[in-house]
C-alpha cells in the first residue's frame, strides 16, 4: 500500500538552526503570521523564550500580523532548546448511529443545522425528512468516550446541567451536520475550525476560509456547537497535521472481500483502531473481541 503520509503535499516547512525538520504544513491560505507564531508558541513546541522564527529564503523575521504565512521554508530559534511536544494525539473513524442514543444526537444534529454547515449547502428535501448525504459528526470522537469522560470534557457541555449518570458525549453540542465526503475529511483532522475553516491539505472542496455557518454556532441558541470542542479539534488537527512528518490519514473505502483485520494490523495505529471499530459496533464485547482476534 503506498504510503498516506501529510508531509507530501507540504508548501511550508520548518527547521531548528541544526537544520533538523520541525514540522510543516500546506498552506491553502488562511493560516496567517499571528496563527504560525500561536501554533508554535502554543501547540507545536516547548521552547525557552525569545522564539525567532525566519523565512529562509527572504530572510524576513515573522511578527504577529494578519499576513497569510508566505510558502517556504523557515528556521526557528531561540535562547534555549527547542523540542516538539509530545502531546497526545488521538486516531479516530467515523462513528455512525447504532443506538438509541445516538439516534437522537443525530435527530437533534439534523434540528438544529438542517443544511452542511461547512459547505453551507442547504437540504432542500428537509421537509421530506430526507437526509441523503449528510451525516451528523461527533466533534469529540465517540470512540473515545473513555478519555470524554477521564479529563471531563463534558464541563463544556451546557445544554445538560440537569442530567446526571451520563457523559454528555451525545449532546448536540458536541455534534456539526456535513455532507458524507466532509465528514470523512473532518475525522481524519483535513479540515478544522479556528474559528474559519482551515484545510491542512489541497482543498477539494473550496471550504478553506469559509466561515462556519452561524446557525450551528448561535449564542442564544441553548444548543449551539460548543466552542471550546472545536478549539479542541483544531488543537487535534495542529498535532495530526504540522508536527513532525505528521500521522498517517488511513484508509476508509475497504472493496467487498477485502481482509480489513490483516490491513489494520499492518497500519500504523492498527491494532488502535481496530479496537474503537469493535468498541463501537459490539459494546461491552469489544475488549473480549480484540484480545481474541490479537
Amino acid at each position: 500500500m503506498p504510503s498516506r503520509d501529510r508531509s507530501r503535499w507540504r508548501n511550508v516547512h520548518f527547521y531548528n538552526a541544526s537544520n533538523d525538520l520541525l514540522g510543516g504544513f500546506y498552506q491553502a491560505g488562511s493560516i496567517t503570521d499571528a496563527n504560525l507564531i500561536w501554533i508554535l508558541r502554543s501547540v507545536l513546541l516547548v521552547q525557552a523564550e525569545n522564539l525567532t522564527i525566519k523565512h529562509r529564503a527572504s530572510d524576513r523575521i515573522i511578527t504577529p500580523s494578519n499576513n497569510s504565512v508566505v510558502p517556504g521554508d523557515y528556521v526557528i530559534s531561540c535562547d534555549g532548546t527547542i523540542r516538539v511536544t509530545d502531546e497526545p494525539w488521538f486516531a479516530r473513524v467515523i462513528s455512525f448511529s447504532e443506538s438509541g442514543r445516538e439516534d437522537s444526537f443525530r435527530t437533534e444534529v439534523r434540528q438544529r443545522d438542517g443544511r452542511c454547515v461547512i459547505s453551507g449547502d442547504i437540504n432542500l428535501l428537509e421537509p421530506w425528512d430526507i437526509w441523503d448525504g449528510l451525516q451528523a459528526a461527533h466533534v469529540f470522537p465517540l470512540e473515545k468516550e473513555n478519555l470524554w469522560t477521564q479529563y471531563n470534557f463534558g464541563r463544556w457541555i451546557t445544554n445538560m446541567d440537569h442530567t446526571t449518570g451520563v457523559s454528555k458525549i451525545n449532546s448536540v453540542q458536541n455534534g456539526l451536520l456535513m455532507g458524507a465526503t466532509l465528514h470523512g475529511c473532518f475525522y481524519q483532522y483535513m479540515f478544522s475550525i479556528n474559528p474559519d475553516i482551515v484545510t491542512f491539505a489541497p482543498d477539494s472542496y473550496r471550504i478553506n476560509g469559509k466561515v462556519l455557518d452561524p446557525i450551528c454556532r448561535n449564542p442564544n441558541d441553548l444548543n449551539h456547537v460548543a466552542d471550546e470542542l472545536l478549539r479542541w479539534h483544531f488543537r487535534q488537527s495542529v498535532l495530526a497535521n504540522m508536527r513532525g512528518a505528521g500521522e498517517p490519514i488511513f484508509e476508509s473505502d475497504f472493496p467487498p472481500g477485502t481482509d480489513q483485520i490483516a490491513t489494520l494490523r499492518d497500519e500504523p495505529y492498527g491494532k488502535e483502531r481496530l479496537g474503537m471499530e469493535f468498541e463501537l459496533r459490539l459494546g461491552p464485547r469489544a475488549k473480549e473481541e480484540e484480545e481474541s482476534t490479537y
